[in-house]
């Protein structure tokens, strides 16, 4: 069977995605849990870890520094030279999360751009809200 969604390899099947790496949320805990819907499914990608990019950032804006960076990663159970991909619900956040993955040197890191909201189109995608397994 040919996929052609432009998903990471290993983001294809029913619980791939937790076999295939970690998969990182670049999202408010609210959305990543399911309670505030942006597409036709809320949630996230079975085996996701939540690492919100507001925290990602400074008062100011800017990137944390990567020592702040590679503690909030590997406090959220992130390892180095674990395969890490990125996703939100659009891209955008999804980048950014992987700019401080590769900032706090990790370096097998990936970004599944179009994100949560190309997954949720497709019914056959499992999605998993907070309270379900």
């Amino acid at each position: 069977m040919n996929d052609p969604k432009p998903r990471p390899s290993g983001l294809r099947t029913p619980g791939s995605a937790s076999r295939s790496g970690s998969v990182r949320r670049a999202h408010t805990r609210r959305v990543h849990g399911g309670g505030l819907r942006k597409n036709a499914r809320g949630g996230h990608l079975p085996g996701a870890r939540r690492v919100g990019h507001a925290d990602l950032l400074t008062a100011e804006g800017r990137l944390r520094q990567p020592q702040e960076l590679r503690a909030m990663l590997e406090s959220a159970g992130f390892s180095p030279g674990e395969r890490i991909v990125t996703h939100c619900d659009g891209g955008g956040r999804a980048a950014l999360a992987a700019l401080a993955a590769v900032q706090a040197g990790f370096s097998r890191v990936d970004t599944y751009y179009p994100s949560f909201s190309d997954w949720a189109k497709d019914e056959s995608c499992p999605i998993v809200r907070d309270g379900e397994s």
